[in-house]
């Protein structure tokens, strides 16, 4: 049983039929957070219900993006913490982590706005250690101080204001689902993806500067996607994934290790590829008709 006070902490959960993840979630977040909100999307397996047993304030609003959704809860949640954490429903904070908010974030500096973590991922039953770990995300802010960029994909936190600070330790993801459910998510996911990076090229829905504060990695991460933007399709599919497999190490991590880094790295990014190849075939550089066949084939309004 958990004996320390509660952190001056808001916890912002983004749902839509999560019941097999928001327990595990909810039990990790009410030992140490003093607020949690979860925004669903009009969940039909017993979400709500789940979260308004462990106390958490249910709000429902139509999703977009994650972006939007994410900004929605800071302008219409009652915040009223001192900091706000970002969490999807299957994440968690490890418990020296936990250890390590306790430790830090009361004296923290003042000119400190944001917290950076690093994120483990556990597929298939097994912590992915090498090839991209550790992701660093800015997920933990002071209120009022950050904003999520409005991006389709790859969204990151910016600051509007201060410094940030990494912390030591991790919080997992950890998806409970099927091997199916996982590659029917990446499919829906690749043609945003393919929005993102035809955006590069052609604007269609959002300006590509940063008005905010992103993490160093943020930044060092958006540098790297700008140059994958310019190689050839394809090819930089292929590449990426020599890249994390080989020399990144990831074969160390067995057979997981190699169903997550050829369907995340090559696999998704191949299915992202195909989606920009088949986009431009129809449409070319016009970025109107590329706008109404994403409309008509894919049922997202740009």
């Amino acid at each position: 049983m958990n004996n320390k006070p509660l952190l001056d902490l808001t916890v912002i959960v983004l749902t839509y039929n999560e019941r097999l993840h928001i327990k595990r979630c909810l039990d990790s977040i009410s030992k140490y957070a003093k607020s949690i909100f979860i925004i669903d999307s009009n969940s039909s397996d017993g979400t709500q219900d789940i979260a308004l047993k462990y106390g958490a304030n249910v709000l429902q609003n139509p999703f977009i993006n994650q972006a939007n959704q994410f900004n929605w809860a800071l302008d219409n949640a009652n915040i009223t913490t001192k900091w706000v954490l970002r969490l999807d429903a299957d994440e968690y904070l490890e418990p020296k982590l936990i250890d390590e908010l306790y430790s830090k974030l009361p004296s923290i500096s003042d000119d400190i706005n944001g917290i950076v973590f690093k994120r483990k991922h556990i597929f298939m039953g097994k912590p992915v250690m090498r090839g991209v770990y550790p992701v660093k995300l800015l997920r933990l802010f002071r209120t009022g101080t950050a904003r999520c960029e409005e991006r389709w994909m790859d969204e990151h936190i910016e600051l509007i204001s201060g410094e940030t600070v990494e912390f030591q330790n991790d919080f997992v993801d950890h998806n409970l689902n099927s091997l199916g459910w996982w590659i029917q998510k990446h499919n829906g996911y690749s043609v945003r993806e393919a929005i993102d990076l035809i955006n590069l090229e052609i604007p269609l829905v959002y300006n590509n500067n940063v008005s905010g504060i992103l993490s160093t990695q943020a930044q060092q991460k958006r540098q790297k996607k700008l140059k994958y933007a310019g190689m050839p399709l394809f090819w930089r599919a292929f590449y990426y994934f020599v890249y994390r497999y080989f020399f990144k190490l990831g074969f160390l991590d067995g057979k997981p290790g190699f169903l997550w880094h050829f369907l995340q790295g090559w696999w998704y990014r191949t299915l992202v590829d195909a989606k920009i190849y088949e986009i431009k075939k129809h449409c070319g550089n016009d970025p109107e008709k590329i706008k109404e066949f994403i409309a008509n084939n894919y049922q997202i309004k740009l």
